[in-house]
């Protein structure tokens, strides 16, 4: 008789900073094989269970990781902002526990703090990934640098030019970019809405180590040009709003426009969507021929399969243990 004995031990990715230079390479190019067809066809996720809870609105990345598990084998069970006991004072520690007895893998979104993803991970049975809280966005980042890695067959040496606000999706830009060798990535954010003084000590570590650069600046002088990319974001980002009144005016000379491919023409252009344009972005850039933007949402799927893989491969390890019955 066989014997079937787990050896779980969950792989939580609820930071960019739970991945080793290692991991975080292989994840991206995993992405990247995905996304060019060149992945092998299996279903590593064959007999688990994903849970997808999404407490705030979401287009590309709750249909990534629903289409991203169901493609890798796995079932499904998505979750709304009303479904769980959360709303009714359950702590995010008892409901990790509960549903570690019923998941492989939870993917999350909350635009709430990074605390309510640890406490949903204390448990070491359930995988928790990330898909957006308040201080980062680090499946948007993997995103990102498997749309690089699939536009230009590499990242090391990439001039990166990101303007609008130090939000979660530049705090997992920065910390995910700053882990490659030659990366310069210039961040253009409007006074007072910066990266936190946290994020920008992690990332010029990772910087520091890597031979990476990044710097910040708090307008849009004496840009450096000839960057291989373009990235903004969405000003009135999910779950946040702005403290001053005339936060527009502030960010007005953050909007990015056609000028500023006069110094970097051969720049593409990325954004995370859902864009406004008129506002962060000009029509013209979102839907010219230097944006990729469109490219880049569809590589969700293909780095939410990476996350999902990685993820989930210490819950699929096995240990079988023959014995004969006799």
């Amino acid at each position: 008789m066989e014997v079937l004995r787990d050896v779980r031990h969950a792989r939580h990715l609820i930071s960019v900073d739970d991945l080793t230079d290692h991991e975080l390479h292989r994840v991206v190019a995993r992405g990247a094989a995905f996304s060019a067809g060149l992945a092998e066809p299996v279903r590593p996720l064959d007999g688990l269970v994903t849970g997808v809870y999404f407490a705030k609105t979401s287009t590309r990345t709750r249909t990534a990781f629903s289409s991203g598990a169901l493609r890798l084998g796995a079932s499904l069970v998505s979750y709304g902002p009303g479904d769980l006991q959360l709303n009714t004072g359950e702590t995010t520690e008892d409901t990790g526990r509960v549903l570690s007895g019923m998941l492989d893998v939870l993917v999350a979104r909350t635009a709430g703090p990074e605390a309510d993803m640890r406490g949903w991970a204390s448990q070491h049975r359930m995988a928790v990934v990330n898909a957006m809280s308040a201080e980062e966005h680090p499946t948007q980042a993997l995103t990102d640098l498997t749309t690089l890695l699939r536009h230009f067959g590499r990242i090391d040496g990439l001039r990166v030019l990101y303007a609008g606000e130090g939000n979660n999706t530049a705090a997992a830009l920065a910390l995910a970019l700053g882990r490659y060798p030659g990366v310069h990535l210039d961040l253009r954010t409007p006074p007072g809405y910066g990266l936190t003084s946290s994020v920008a000590a992690r990332a010029a570590a990772h910087a520091a180590r890597s031979g990476a650069r990044i710097t910040e600046r708090h307008d849009m002088a004496a840009l450096e040009g000839a960057y291989d990319v373009i990235y903004t974001t969405r000003w009135q980002t999910t779950g946040t709003s702005k403290p001053d009144p005339n936060w527009r005016e502030i960010f007005a000379p953050f909007q990015v426009g056609p000028w500023l491919w006069d110094d970097s023409p051969r720049a593409v252009f990325m954004h995370d969507l859902p864009a406004h344009r008129g506002e962060e972005v000009t029509a013209d850039v979102l839907d010219g021929p230097a944006s990729i933007a469109f490219a880049q949402a569809t590589n969700k799927m293909h780095s939410a399969m990476a996350v999902l893989e990685h993820a989930c491969a210490p819950l699929t390890a096995r240990v079988l243990q023959s014995a004969a019955a006799r």
